[in-house]
């Protein structure tokens, strides 16, 4: 893969914990136990296998998309490989309604993979709270086959969202990889030899066939506009390049006043306001229902990611639906671009038993674990050659997306930085949310663009207050 490019613009301002990732497809919470016997014993068991000293572990899980079962299953096998350590697994895709109460009494997890929109506000909390472990030997251990560093993809571990505070510690992990940006029914492209757009005028053009093959143009998950971030972090940096993400992310006000602001927003607009452009009812639907609607045939383009194909592999569809990759247009007709995300893993600095956590950690990354993800969850995690190892396991379209960066689709993303401690301001639900109001017609674009550049200027000034 292309992963110079994914080093240059991540590296900058990293990956967004899309609320988009996984989502929630119901779940519940329960425990995996067992090998009780042999605690306080470390060194190795008599099959060679390590035994690892007060062995246990309280882990929390966001249930979403991906199900638990890998969880369910990597927790078997480490407590196999570690006799004498026993793993209680909690996995809700409200895991921060479950664990907040503990955290706030200062009783938390010992390992938490947070993800899902509703959930992010609690790992932003730990943030700024700065409650999170330092990861930073755990990622240089040598294994002998070379630090856990060299296996994760280049420029990741020194993003903002692996390392928040510019201290170059890490403090989150990396998990499941993925690529976001519009699908289509590649059954009816090639059908009906239509070409995938390259660039926005293209997609536009396409109104037309849309409207003759009986549907709307586009349509999102429209209770959630956080999937929009899909469109808009891309564009923004096919316009203004990493200066204008920057400024996305940094807070800078004048970002809103900027060409690059109009034009990513104007297009998002522009769906809204075209007849045919947005399918009808879109802003009242939840994710599935509108994933359902565009798989049924009646949009032709949707944001989404990696996930989607397994997500909704029991949705109803028309007939000879498949799944099709499109990646973000561009609006010069350079390189068509995508969005990426990684999923994170985090230890409390509170944990009971941080020495196991970490080692649990480490077992994450082993290459079993890697294929048994993809085996379960149908998910790529963000190390080298993960996707091949993945290949057996997922789909040929989803093994397409990610290598569809070997020929030419670039890989962008960024995070906000975390705002100051006390704030009111959620500036991820700040600009995503406002935008439904947009496509209702109950705000105008300078409307939006002026609250905008209010909170930003507000957020700034918090943050350097706070310095």
């Amino acid at each position: 893969m292309k992963w110079n490019k994914f080093l240059t613009v991540v590296s900058a301002c990293a990956l967004s914990v899309s609320l988009i990732a996984g989502c929630g497809n119901g779940g519940s919470s329960g425990a995996s136990g067992a090998n009780e016997g042999g605690k306080d014993a470390a060194g190795s068991g008599g099959d060679g296998s390590k035994q690892v000293a007060n062995g246990e572990l309280n882990v929390a899980v966001f249930q979403g998309g991906y199900g638990r079962e890998y969880w369910d299953q990597v927790i078997e096998a480490f407590m196999k490989d570690h006799p004498g350590t026993k793993i209680n697994l909690t996995a809700s895709p409200k895991i921060a309604e479950l664990v907040r109460p503990k955290i706030v009494a200062g009783n938390p997890p010992d390992l938490l993979y947070i993800a899902g929109g509703d959930n992010i506000p609690l790992l932003d909390g730990l943030i700024k709270d700065k409650a999170l472990l330092d990861l930073m030997d755990i990622f240089n251990e040598n294994d002998g086959s070379g630090p856990l560093k060299d296996k994760i993809l280049p420029g990741v571990l020194e993003s903002r969202a692996m390392s928040p505070y510019g201290d170059g510690k890490i403090y989150l992990a990396p998990f499941n990889f993925g690529v976001l940006g519009l699908w289509y029914n590649k059954t009816l492209f090639d059908e009906k030899g239509f070409q995938p757009p390259k660039t926005w005028d293209e997609l536009f053009a396409m109104n037309a066939a849309a409207k003759e093959n009986g549907r709307a143009l586009f349509t999102y998950q429209g209770i959630y506009p956080g999937y929009l971030e899909e469109v808009i972090v891309p564009a923004i940096y096919d316009l203004g390049g990493q200066k204008a993400l920057d400024q996305f992310f940094n807070y800078d006000p004048e970002f809103w006043k900027s060409d690059v602001f109009k034009q990513v927003w104007g297009n998002i607009l522009k769906f809204a306001n075209e007849d045919n452009g947005l399918m009808k009812g879109t802003v009242a639907l939840n994710h599935t229902q509108a994933q359902t609607a565009f798989m049924q045939g009646k949009a032709m383009f949707i944001p989404n990611g990696t996930w989607f194909e397994d997500e909704m592999k029991d949705a109803p569809r028309e007939s000879g639906f498949q799944f099709g990759f499109l990646g973000i247009p561009s609006f010069s007709g350079g390189s068509v671009k995508a969005q990426s995300n990684i999923e994170q893993i985090v230890i409390p600095a509170k944990a009971k038993n941080p020495e196991l956590a970490s080692e649990f950690l480490k077992y994450i990354y082993s290459d079993e674990s890697i294929k048994l993800n993809a085996e379960k969850s149908k998910a790529v995690m963000a190390v080298k050659d993960a996707a091949d190892l993945a290949k057996p396991y997922i789909s040929e379209s989803t093994y397409n997306v990610y290598k569809a960066v070997d020929n030419g689709m670039e890989l962008v993303n960024g995070t906000f930085q975390t705002v100051a401690k006390g704030s009111k301001y959620n500036p991820k639900d700040d600009v995503y949310k406002a935008i439904s109001s947009l496509v209702n017609k109950q705000m105008t674009l300078e409307e939006y663009g002026q609250k905008m550049y209010d909170m930003y200027t507000e957020v700034s000034k918090e943050l350097k207050q706070a310095q």
